[in-house]
């Protein structure tokens, strides 16, 4: 098992294919891109730095990269476009409406179809891509019906402006509702070992009807990889400091459940981050995890956890430590918990 840091891991060596919904191929594991341009704290590198980084992802194999207009805003979108224009034909671009931003900052829900298609033609722009690859909601806006954003986005599938569509922390009612107006590609929530709410009715939802999933923070927002503890102080702008489950007492109570992972990992000649990457391609075969990083060396140390193979009893047993630790403290406050699983 090829370990973090040891060394390039070369184009197709270990990044094989996975498919959502629709038929779409990706690489098994994604990038995630929103902490380049916000979240969490101070950039360890400049803009160039990190279109270094989104370049040697392409190199070491990944295709499948997520932004979204309300990443910066907008200059998230712009650094994946100029980062990714030389291999733009290699690659997957999944990017997200459903904001208002007002003053540079996002001021509550808007998937109204007009706004939609607005965003659809500046994301373009901003990507410098002539087709969205994936067009994802970000949040589910009550104050307009699932079936008019999904007939907003077939319009632009149709159009040529988009090629598929995809939904984010929506209920298994929504997809259901969404998918039968027009075929959703794949859903995107929070899913790793310290946040299970997909599995009571999305993931069965998203079987029976052939849509993938894309698990974002799939390493608890760095938490899983034993990098965080309670002496960790979180840097301005970083926003696990605002996050329930980052407070010191939750932080202290829920090690138990990396230290669990990282015995394992030891065992596996892994590291804790690869081991919970891992449980999550174990889980099925059609889900994509899009793990965040601004660094080269976590690039390499997350596409190699597609070779660390978890026996069925490794997963059992991490599903039952999982469930008997359980896990202290919301996944996000108060108004941001209002926004998931509608």
């Amino acid at each position: 098992m090829r370990r973090a840091g040891s060394g390039l891991i070369n184009k197709g060596e270990i990044m094989h294919t996975r498919t959502l919904g629709q038929g779409l191929q990706v690489s098994a594991m994604g990038l995630g891109c929103m902490g380049m341009s916000q979240s969490y704290g101070p950039n360890p590198g400049d803009r160039q730095e990190m279109i270094r980084v989104l370049r040697d992802a392409a190199g070491i194999g990944i295709t499948f990269f997520d932004t979204a207009e309300v990443y910066g805003p907008f200059v998230n979108e712009e650094l994946v476009g100029e980062a990714l224009a030389p291999v733009r034909d290699e690659v997957v671009i999944a990017t997200k409406f459903g904001w208002r931003i007002e003053d540079g900052k996002s001021a509550g829900l808007d998937s109204s179809p007009g706004r939609i298609k607005r965003v659809a033609d500046e994301s373009l722009r901003r990507l410098r891509v002539d087709t969205l690859d994936l067009f994802y909601q970000h949040r589910v806006d009550p104050a307009v019906p699932i079936e008019e954003v999904a007939g907003a986005v077939g319009e632009l599938v149709q159009a040529g402006k988009v090629r598929h569509f995809g939904l984010s922390e929506a209920s298994a009612a929504t997809i259901r509702a969404a998918h039968a107006v027009f075929p959703v590609t794949a859903v995107q929530s929070e899913y790793s070992l310290w946040t299970r709410d997909p599995e009571p009715e999305v993931l069965p939802t998203l079987a029976e009807l052939g849509i993938g999933f894309v698990p974002f923070s799939p390493l608890g927002k760095g938490f899983l990889t034993g990098t965080v503890d309670t002496s960790t102080q979180f840097a301005e702008g970083d926003v696990r400091g605002t996050i329930p489950r980052f407070t010191p007492e939750n932080r202290a109570a829920n090690q138990a459940l990396v230290q669990h992972v990282a015995g394992l990992a030891a065992a596996k000649n892994a590291t804790p981050g690869q081991v919970a990457l891992a449980w999550l391609l174990a889980q099925q075969p059609w889900i994509v995890p899009i793990p965040g990083t601004r660094r080269r060396e976590r690039l390499e140390e997350n596409a190699a956890a597609t070779t660390v193979a978890l026996s069925a009893d490794e997963v059992a047993d991490l599903n039952a430590v999982a469930n008997r630790i359980g896990v202290q403290g919301n996944r996000y406050n108060d108004t941001h918990m209002g926004l998931v699983g509608r």
